[in-house]
């Protein structure tokens, strides 16, 4: 009896709202289908939350690790797409490894069959229509979250430092009262004549932490481990930044391509700026006096 390996997958992407209920379907119908023609269940393997244009999937690469162990002889997905959006993957192993590892992959509402050799144009127009399709999702959400830019809502992970996300509103920054403190004292530590590196010297002396430690401490996963020191490039990123006198600049980078996840910058003159969008901590005439200091010391090296 031959045994199947069923994958389940779903992202965003496939329009997915109810993501467990989605996948214990496809579960459901692969099991039946399995069942049906008499194949064994091997093991079944579950991606939620994973685009299908990402390798590195946790079940996706230990079935491909088993395929090519011979653990099982079929590869069973609801659809083609539930295996890779990726032309490229999905002729690397459709087409390549998997014969050669003795493994036949079925998708049970496209049809997809790597024993029947005539249903090969098949397999290689929908991996063409899978990636077409990804690629115009991704131009899709890159035009909505430009709209949402330009209506003023601020779309990062994290609140910039000295502001928090309105936990009525998420898209809006409210002042964190204790971090604004700190920024004010930047600005005017600086307009006294102090460098950056000064500046950082003595917020380390007195022990303020580091906009990144703050985060830490409010439970934000920043996904590497935060800095313990201050330094003169995070303290001019700050005297910089005109988020602190209520202005939103967003859209300084955007993705190389819909395939990766390298950022790219974006020309200055592309930047999405709105003005007034919240509470300022520095006043508009304080942040220009800086601006006009920090291009003098540019421009004499004393930075």
């Amino acid at each position: 009896m031959p045994k199947a390996a069923l994958y389940c997958r779903l992202s965003v992407e496939d329009g997915g709202g109810e993501e467990s209920e989605s996948i214990r379907n496809q579960r459901l119908l692969l099991i039946a289908y399995a069942q049906k023609n008499g194949w064994e269940i091997y093991d079944i393997y579950e991606d939620e939350d994973y685009s299908g244009l990402r390798e590195d999937r946790p079940a996706f690469c230990r079935m491909l690790e088993e395929a090519k162990q011979k653990r099982f002889d079929i590869i069973l997905c609801k659809t083609q797409s539930r295996f890779t959006r990726s032309a490229v993957t999905a002729e690397q192993y459709l087409h390549e490894k998997f014969p050669l590892w003795g493994v036949r992959f079925v998708s049970v509402v496209d049809g997809v069959d790597t024993a029947k050799k005539e249903n090969k144009k098949a397999r290689q127009i929908n991996s063409l229509v899978n990636e077409w399709y990804c690629e115009e999702l991704s131009e899709n959400i890159r035009s909505v979250l430009r709209k949402k830019m330009e209506l003023g809502q601020y779309l990062g992970n994290y609140a910039p430092y000295g502001y928090e996300k309105d936990p009525e509103d998420r898209h809006r920054l409210v002042i964190l009262e204790e971090e604004a403190g700190v920024v004010e004292s930047i600005a005017r530590l600086y307009l006294s004549g102090l460098s950056c590196k000064k500046i950082a010297e003595r917020l380390n002396f007195e022990k303020i932490p580091t906009p990144s430690q703050q985060k830490k401490k409010r439970g934000q996963d920043l996904g590497r481990k935060p800095c313990e020191g201050w330094g003169a490039g995070t303290v001019r990123k700050i005297l910089k930044n005109p988020v602190y006198i209520g202005h939103m600049v967003q859209g300084r980078e955007q993705k190389v391509s819909y395939k990766s996840k390298k950022t790219a910058e974006v020309p200055k003159e592309k930047w999405v700026v709105v003005e007034n969008t919240h509470q300022g901590i520095l006043s508009k005439k304080t942040f220009e006096k800086i601006q006009r200091k920090l291009e003098k010391n540019r421009r004499s090296g004393n930075v």
